[in-house]
């Protein structure tokens, strides 16, 4: 008997965890309050940038990441192949870029460790850095040129997922309303109770839901400490190649997408559930662009949006199973890397639910660590 897995959450990361259950062999069935990918994914710059986004040391997170990243070619093959559309995956390549000397020495530092990993990076200064990316500043002093980093046009990419999953036999319920109850049964099982679809029933739970992953703690009496992050990001009308790569600055990053803009971002804050555009969130980001690229002065916006990014207290994701109940899965807690880690937590959840899944390089990311930290009175 084939079970029936529920995914709770239709944004990236949930497709991701369905249309890989779905292929192997699972009964899927997605529960999205909403519109799937209307949250975080839609509204994400789509950057897979693991060397930019991790720049300390070879952690664990940083190694998931690097795992996924190195998933993703294959991964948007299966995506199409099952959807029948084209993902647009652009790979630029990266500029971390510094405007003094003195700020080259943590460039130095991160790429010794990162090219052993796979980088390829190397520090460009002077006309090989102009050569690379001709309209940045004279100003900027010199860069780290990573030519592995990439990114994809997200608001497709989601949908092409949605696509794929239903032609795998997902079935996705959408604007279902709140979840008002989550039972778990000694059957296994579990039903989850929604405002607009009434009880969905399965064998398995799969917990996608993101920023929102905080309020459902309650009902598996544990903690979690996930709390949105609003994002705010603005765009350019910008043909395409005039910014040739993914731009990082200490204030904002740029990338250029091939619809024709300039997509800049990301001014955080913490403003609770609100999704709301500030004059003050979107103005730092303005303001920096000149900084970098001086014809930025004087260009226009021509959209702005903000997402919710889901946080936890260390920054990593909640990827595992429940102890006291392992036909519960958590993947949640993403932050600011839910397009990047789409295809390694898809992978590791369909391995959990195969009983495959290495729990070694899981340990670390524990739905249960905030829980078991408060018990033994650790800070969390």
């Amino acid at each position: 008997m084939t079970d029936k897995v529920i995914v709770l959450g239709g944004g990236i990361v949930g497709l991701s965890c369905a249309f890989e259950a779905a292929g192997r062999g699972y009964k899927v069935t997605v529960v999205e309050t909403g519109k799937p990918g209307g949250q975080a994914s839609g509204a994400a710059a789509g950057m897979l940038a693991p060397y930019s986004e991790n720049t300390e040391q070879p952690d664990a997170f940083f190694r998931l990441c690097l795992d996924s990243l190195r998933r993703y070619p294959q991964w948007l093959e299966e995506i199409e192949e099952a959807s029948g559309r084209r993902i647009e995956r652009i790979p630029s390549g990266s500029l971390n870029i510094v405007y003094h000397e003195a700020d080259l020495s943590p460039l130095r530092t991160r790429l010794l460790w990162q090219n052993r990993f796979g980088a390829e990076a190397e520090i460009v200064e002077g006309s090989r850095l102009r050569e690379l990316e001709p309209l940045l500043s004279p100003n900027v002093e010199a860069a780290l040129y990573c030519p592995r980093e990439s990114h994809v046009y997200a608001p497709d990419l989601v949908s092409a997922l949605e696509d794929a999953c239903r032609s795998r036999g997902v079935h996705i319920a959408d604007h279902c309303g709140a979840v008002t109850d989550v039972r778990l049964t000694s059957a296994p099982g579990v039903t989850v109770s929604t405002e607009a679809r009434g009880d969905i029933a399965g064998d398995r739970l799969v917990v996608c839901t993101g920023a929102w992953t905080g309020a459902l703690g309650r009902w598996f009496g544990l903690h979690f400490p996930v709390h949105p992050i609003r994002g705010q990001i603005c765009a350019y009308e910008l043909p395409v190649g005039v910014v040739r790569h993914m731009v990082f600055s200490p204030q904002a990053y740029w990338t250029s997408k091939g619809n024709g803009t300039l997509v800049c971002g990301a001014s955080e804050d913490v403003a609770g559930f609100d999704t709301a555009v500030t004059e003050k969130g979107i103005g730092r980001l303005v303001r920096s662009g000149p900084k970098a690229f001086p014809f930025l002065a004087d260009k226009p916006l021509i959209h702005r949006w903000a997402g919710l990014r889901p946080a936890t207290r260390d920054g990593w994701p909640l990827l595992g199973q429940l102890a006291e109940a392992p036909h519960v899965v958590i993947a949640a807690g993403h932050y600011r890397n839910g397009i990047l880690l789409s295809p390694a937590t898809g992978a590791s959840v369909a391995d959990l639910l195969d009983g495959k899944a290495d729990r070694t390089e899981l340990a670390p990311f524990s739905p249960g660590r905030f829980t078991l930290a408060l018990a033994g009175g650790l800070p969390v």
